[in-house]
């Protein structure tokens, strides 16, 4: 039986969808739906229910689809004990991670070089975009591990939560000399927080709706880089990961406000889709955890 093809139907079944699974394995659209005739034709049964546009598996479909499981899993594991015994272990490790920004900004740089020093074959391909977006993609396939503010849910999908980021008030060095900023200081000016339904900026408004204050102007910014850039050019006060202030501030004009209020810090969640076919996720996630275990506590 070719694993090709086991692992072709077990794609489509997990993603409920002919084109999200070829996108998933990188072939097209009618080369998948071959591999899937092909395995039907071997095993002599209709494993996908045709007749309408409803994805539906049939019986047999859903009998196979747990054999499917069992095989790619044994296969997953067969690879890795051989190659734990003959192999020289620097075997590239390719993996399509997403992050919100607040992520790239603190500490996924340091942890991807830290990556590289324990697996010099560690290749990515990696999307910045809101949380989201982010979720989208690792539902239909096309992210193999996803760093959010908020956990993805879903047939087949996991997530774990990670040690959540603190947030600060950034502002101008120069200009923002005020020992200590209460809610009301800051009510009067302009502040930039992250785009519109993002966690950072319904924490921002609960924050001051709850002290009965009004923002004089509120932005809306998705890029962390934009945001500093502004900051640095007078033009208002940020709420930003501190660990992403500590990162910048040693070479731009930013400091992190002392206040009267601690802004809610943001929750960080890894998500990826459970995969019988490798392990790779789950073992660069238990990294990652371990990584930022350390970082946190510098």
């Amino acid at each position: 039986m070719n694993l090709r093809f086991v692992e072709a139907f077990y794609w489509v079944v997990s993603l409920k969808s002919v084109s999200r699974a070829a996108e998933k394995l990188f072939i097209s659209q009618s080369a998948m739906s071959s591999r899937v005739s092909a395995l039907e034709e071997e095993l002599g049964v209709l494993l996908l229910d045709r007749r309408d546009k409803q994805f539906r598996l049939t019986m047999a479909g859903m009998r196979f689809f747990n054999h499917a499981q069992k095989l790619l899993a044994l296969h997953r594991d067969i690879k890795a004990e051989m190659s734990a015994t003959g192999g020289n272990g620097s075997s590239a490790v390719s993996l399509r991670i997403g992050v919100i920004e607040s992520v790239l900004h603190s500490w996924l740089i340091d942890w991807i070089t830290d990556m590289r020093k324990s697996s010099p074959g560690f290749e990515l391909e990696l999307t910045v975009e809101t949380t989201p977006v982010l979720i989208d993609q690792v539902r239909r396939g096309a992210l193999d591990l996803v760093f959010s503010a908020m956990p993805t849910t879903g047939e087949g999908l996991r997530s774990r939560a990670l040690p959540s980021m603190d947030m600060a008030f950034v502002g101008h060095t120069n200009l923002h000399l005020k020992p200590c900023y209460g809610l009301a200081d800051l009510a009067e000016l302009e502040l930039l927080t992250f785009q519109r339904g993002s966690q950072p900026h319904a924490a921002l408004m609960d924050l001051f709706r709850s002290s009965g204050l009004e923002l004089r102007r509120l932005h809306n910014i998705s890029s962390i880089s934009a945001m500093v850039q502004l900051v640095e050019g007078g033009l208002g006060v940020a709420t930003l990961p501190v660990a992403a202030i500590h990162r910048l501030a040693g070479h731009l004009p930013l400091k992190i406000l002392k206040c009267d209020t601690a802004l809610p810090p943001l929750p960080v969640h890894a998500s990826y889709r459970e995969d019988p076919t490798s392990a790779v996720a789950l073992d660069v996630l238990d990294a990652a955890f371990s990584f930022i275990r350390v970082y946190t506590n510098h």
